[in-house]
């Protein structure tokens, strides 16, 4: 009878335990391809984000900065909550360091994508110029391959860079209309495309590349006008969106500061970190979705 109980009861242990491993197994081949998945992913939109700042760095190099950062964020976070909260507890901490960690690891992400942009605002504020003297030296009888050098042999970051690399392309044997359509994959600008379309149109029927450059600058003039005043009509809205997505978390580390008591509960129990969780998502989409209103193409 003792063996028969035995035997009983070792069998729903041993199944139970096969079955923890081959699920423990599961779960961590599934989070070894994701990671895996993702690590490649951004690798290569890192790689791009590099390229089109040129900047000379391996797009590995980011992802362990993000991570160190990531880190460094959250240890930091639990140190200052050690020393500085009355109720220390771990399910507090971890809630913490998760919130300091997430911002720390996309930080160079938009770093780089702050980068890409401001270069891209910069190009475009320099092409209406450089349409000026292209067209000014079309004026004097020089080729559109000469007017191309003359904008590449002017000292001004980031379009003088780009109109060198253009040339050179077009002296390595490149089509004009392939080395436009890689400068326009580099800069993603539609102010570029306009250009280049205008350019390769021209070539192609025969029209008149001065007046038309000088139209395409005109054109870009009052855009860039119309853009700026739709920035200061929206500027007060934008602003809004921050204060409005950051009063919350400001809020919740002034209670916590305040009435430890009150905040302890939603951070030791599960149902509060939920609610904390629940908040900071609601918090999240108001915040784009106005981010997502106060930005208007032109």
């Amino acid at each position: 009878m003792l063996a028969t109980i035995t035997t009983q009861d070792t069998l729903p242990a041993a199944a139970t335990a096969a079955a923890i491993v081959l699920v423990t197994l599961v779960v961590a081949d599934f989070f070894s391809y994701t990671s895996k998945t993702y690590k490649e992913r951004y690798i290569r939109e890192t790689a791009v984000e590099l390229d089109d700042v040129l900047l000379q760095m391996p797009p590995g190099r980011i992802l362990d900065l993000s991570l160190a950062l990531a880190t460094l964020a959250a240890f930091l976070g639990v140190a200052a909550l050690a020393m500085w909260s009355e109720v220390f507890s771990w399910v507090k901490a971890a809630f913490v360091a998760v919130i300091l960690a997430g911002p720390a690891f996309i930080a160079p992400r938009m770093y780089l994508k702050h980068r890409k942009a401001a270069r891209l605002s910069q190009f475009n504020e320099q092409l209406e110029d450089a349409l000026m003297s292209m067209s000014s030296a079309l004026k004097a009888g020089f080729s559109i391959n000469q007017a191309l050098e003359s904008v590449a042999q002017e000292n001004r970051r980031p379009i003088s860079v780009e109109f060198r690399l253009l040339v050179q392309e077009i002296r390595l044997g490149v089509p004009l209309e392939k080395a436009l359509r890689n400068m326009e994959d580099r800069m993603q600008s539609e102010d570029l495309e306009l250009v280049s379309t205008a350019i390769i149109t021209a070539r192609q029927t025969g029209g008149e590349l001065t007046v038309i450059f000088q139209r395409l600058a005109a054109v870009i003039r009052e855009r860039t006008r119309i853009q700026g005043k739709i920035r200061s009509l929206t500027a007060q809205g934008k602003l809004q969106a921050y204060i409005v997505g950051g009063m919350p978390f400001m809020l919740m580390f002034a209670m916590n500061y305040v009435a430890p008591d009150v905040m302890s509960v939603f951070f030791n129990s599960l149902w509060g970190l939920l609610l904390i969780v629940g908040v900071s998502i609601l918090v999240g989409c108001g915040f784009f979705a106005i981010r997502k209103i106060t930005t208007i193409d032109v």
